[in-house]
């Protein structure tokens, strides 16, 4: 269920450091309806470095053409927000990084979809058992 927007705020940050921001990540200041980052990544770690042409192709996994199961709300959730201010005050805020479909914002919105699908792959050297 969507809920309408209160009434509408103004953000005022003094100092923002984000030191990285990557994959389909959202730094944000300021409101928004919605927010849909994606982010599809395939990731293979070899122990002896092999490329071939053909590979890299999503459709060969069906992690990324699942649909992803949505819970159902069981409970119905009341609240109320009493915003005693127009203003959304942030002093500083220090972020390492935000990565793979993350947001962060300073605001409000109505809602955040976000959705990250990793596949990894690991292929490592078989190592015979040593003799005892």
């Amino acid at each position: 269920m969507m809920r309408e927007l209160e009434m509408p705020r103004t953000s005022a940050v003094k100092n923002a450091y984000v030191y990285s921001v990557g994959y389909s990540s959202i730094f944000f200041v300021g409101d928004c309806v919605e927010v849909k980052p994606r982010t599809k990544a395939l990731a293979i770690q070899r122990q002896i470095a092999n490329f071939n042409a053909n590979e890299g192709s999503f459709e060969a996994f069906p992690i990324f053409s699942r649909p992803i199961p949505r819970p159902e709300p069981t409970d119905d959730v009341q609240f109320t927000v009493a915003n005693r201010s127009s203003f959304i005050h942030v002093d500083s805020i220090s972020i390492i990084s935000i990565s793979t479909s993350a947001v962060l914002q300073i605001g409000s919105n109505q809602l955040i979809d976000a959705e990250s699908r990793t596949k990894h792959i690991r292929q490592l050297q078989h190592r015979p058992a040593s003799p005892s």
